[in-house]
């Protein structure tokens, strides 16, 4: 068992570097894509061949190392030197199944593959420097659909999935340290939820729109804190009621995580939707999602009086701030949320805290 270096000359009086690998009465042969000048003259090319030799000598030094620690294959070659590229891959289509996660596991290995311009990337190549140039490439390259930067929270799940996989890379002994450790993850900064008071969704509910249907899947999202997209693709036959709760429910799946969900939801909510249609039937029919109808339901809250940047997603923030203020309690909230971590939620515990210092500023002088 053992690894050498061997140089051979080539026609253009450059000598290749390369290891020949012996194990188990087998050979192997790896080439190094290094070289050296073959019958070096100046100062320059001397120290050029001397440097080339010493990277050579400390690849083959941590082949021997890899090989005694038996992460070496004589027919497949070194772990390391194995695909991450495939190996992402494979981790990616075994997420298939866990909805939203798989969406950003099959977003982080296409920027990886856009990353590296459709070029092979061994486990040794990503390391430590390649991490930080991925990184930075997340911050700031305009690689969104649009052609703009990612939002931080993308940039840090992205370069989380990379990370972990390299982790697992680790425990399953391809690799014999982990490079994520050294890298600094993505510091997301904590983004304001825009919600409604009770009095401003009162103001709403007076308040005409250009658009009826916006309204009404509008107002149904404060009143059920279901995302626009579970809301646009909702029909009938979701809508049941419980005679043993006597509630309406709605059964669906949720967009974002593909989780089945049973929602109650209050009479209130219930009566926006008007006359029941078909099972199969949409129930929001003609609900869209665009530039122009975001503009619409900018102006419609703005004609109400209200001076907030509300966005259809507000609805969801609206849904959980008015169930805390008025003492539900934030297990169930989450649970109704359809969030997986409790700490989801809890972001919304803080805006509670915020209104409260609010309101004891309301509090009369009593003349001290």
């Amino acid at each position: 068992m053992g690894v050498k270096v061997r140089e051979t000359t080539l026609k253009n009086d450059r000598v290749r570097l390369s290891l020949d690998i012996y194990k188990d009465g087998k050979s192997r042969f790896e080439n190094l894509q290094l070289y050296l000048f073959g019958k070096p003259k100046t100062i320059v090319e001397k120290d050029h061949n001397k440097r080339t030799r010493q990277i050579a000598e400390n690849i083959r030094l941590k082949r021997e190392e890899e090989m005694q620690d038996d992460k070496f294959n004589i027919y497949t070659g070194f772990k390391s030197q194995g695909s991450f590229i495939d190996y992402f891959k494979k981790m990616t289509r075994e997420k298939r199944g866990s909805g939203g996660n798989y969406g950003n596991w099959y977003s982080t290995c296409k920027h990886l593959v856009n990353f590296v311009n459709g070029k092979e990337l061994t486990f040794e190549q990503c390391d430590d420097k390649f991490l930080n140039l991925f990184k930075n490439y997340l911050l700031t390259g305009n690689i969104t659909k649009g052609h703009l930067t990612l939002s931080k929270a993308s940039a840090s799940s992205y370069l989380n999935k990379i990370k972990a996989a390299l982790t697992q890379a680790h425990i399953d002994n391809i690799i014999s340290d982990n490079p994520g450790r050294k890298v600094r993850g993505i510091k997301v900064e904590e983004s304001r939820r825009e919600y409604l008071l009770l009095e401003e969704i009162k103001l709403l509910t007076k308040e005409e729109c250009k658009i009826p249907i916006m309204k009404n899947a509008f107002l149904f999202s404060c009143l059920t804190g279901l995302r626009w997209s579970d809301i646009n693709k909702l029909t009938w036959g979701e809508i049941t009621f419980s005679e043993a709760e006597s509630k309406w429910k709605i059964l669906f799946s949720q967009q974002k995580t593909k989780q089945l969900q049973w929602h109650p939801i209050s009479e209130q909510a219930y009566s926006i939707l008007g006359k029941r249609g078909e099972n199969d039937e949409r129930v929001f029919k003609g609900l869209k999602y665009s530039a122009w109808h975001n503009f619409i339901l900018a102006e419609w809250v703005l004609l109400a009086g209200i001076k907030k940047h509300i966005t259809f997603h507000s609805g969801r923030h609206t849904y959980a701030t008015l169930l805390l203020t008025h003492g539900a309690d934030i297990f169930t909230v989450s649970k109704l949320l359809g969030h997986k971590d409790i700490a989801t939620t809890q972001i919304y515990g803080k805006i509670i805290d915020s209104r409260k210092n609010e309101v004891i500023e309301l509090l009369p002088d009593i003349g001290i």
